[in-house]
């Protein structure tokens, strides 16, 4: 079995101590599907290729440049140079700046996971500070240049090594005012809120990223198996139609709960128009 391959080396630093690290890709979406574009009449593959907008015609790799739009079709051009000379120079060392609780920071701001361990040397140092982590349940804020970008990255334990996660930026984290404006005010309360945790309680278990399948993988998959092999394809199933009911009904038909409210009965109005059927007397001759 090959090695993994590190993306990063360098040092974790807290205090005067400093351990060699090793950062190496937590989640990668290398083994999803993957299409190819082709010409439909030759099914040839075609490549992507950057075109003037004002000519048409194409540009050649040597001839690109970063540019910054600064007014509507005004750019100022930046060579590769001048870019690479006003990036943050690394250290290589994700510096500690503090501990806070596991729990002290909000999710939203969670990029990507990265796994860390011990780089040949400073294995000690490594375990001390995983092993002080996990006893005093906090996680270490680090900063460290990062694949050319300054990087804000949370320390945790994780099983025998590290985890780091890189953290967006406040800007680049939206408001969630926008999506929540429009909820309105209503409280829930009495049977409804009971008849949920009800649900919620019947429904708990623990969590096995292996139950949850890629289906739209396993669907492509099997499309393709099905044309290699000229069968006929798939056929997506009509969803059943959703029943009409309300909330207090949906919830006690979800905890296997009969409604209470029968329904009443409802006395048949006489059509006036209509005769009247004979009465029959209660003592009527019997078949002899």
């Amino acid at each position: 079995m090959v090695a993994a391959r590190a993306n990063w080396k360098g040092f974790i630093k807290f205090g005067e101590v400093a351990c060699a690290v090793a950062l190496y890709t937590a989640a990668s979406s290398s083994e999803r599907i993957a299409f190819n574009t082709l010409n439909r009449t030759t099914g040839n593959r075609v490549r992507r290729e950057f075109v003037d907008i004002e000519t048409g015609n194409p540009v050649e790799r040597d001839d690109q440049v970063k540019g910054y739009e600064i007014e509507n079709g005004d750019y100022i051009v930046l060579e590769p140079e001048e870019v690479a000379a006003a990036l943050p120079e690394s250290d290589k060392t994700l510096k500690i700046e503090a501990f806070v609780p596991c729990n002290e920071i909000d999710d939203v701001y969670f990029d990507k996971p990265y796994y860390l361990a011990p780089d040949k040397m400073g294995a000690d140092a490594f375990k001390l500070l995983r092993d002080g982590m996990r006893q005093a349940k906090v996680a270490a804020l680090a900063r460290a240049v990062l694949f050319r970008r300054l990087r804000t990255v949370l320390i945790r334990p994780h099983g025998n090594g590290l985890i780091g996660t890189t953290l967006n930026f406040d800007y680049e984290v939206r408001s969630s005012k926008e999506a929540f404006d429009d909820i309105p005010e209503i409280k829930i309360e009495g049977e409804m809120l009971e008849l949920a945790t009800h649900i919620i309680n019947t429904k708990k278990g623990e969590f096995d990223a292996k139950t949850f399948d890629d289906r739209y993988d396993a669907a492509v998959a099997e499309l393709v198996k099905a044309k290699i092999e000229g069968k006929a394809l798939p056929k997506k199933k009509a969803p059943p139609a959703s029943k009409q009911s309300d909330l207090l009904q949906a919830l006690r038909e979800s905890a296997g709960i009969a409604s209470s409210k029968k329904p009443k009965r409802v006395a048949a109005k006489a059509d006036p128009g209509a005769k009247q059927p004979k009465r029959v007397a209660a003592s009527a001759n019997r078949a002899a």
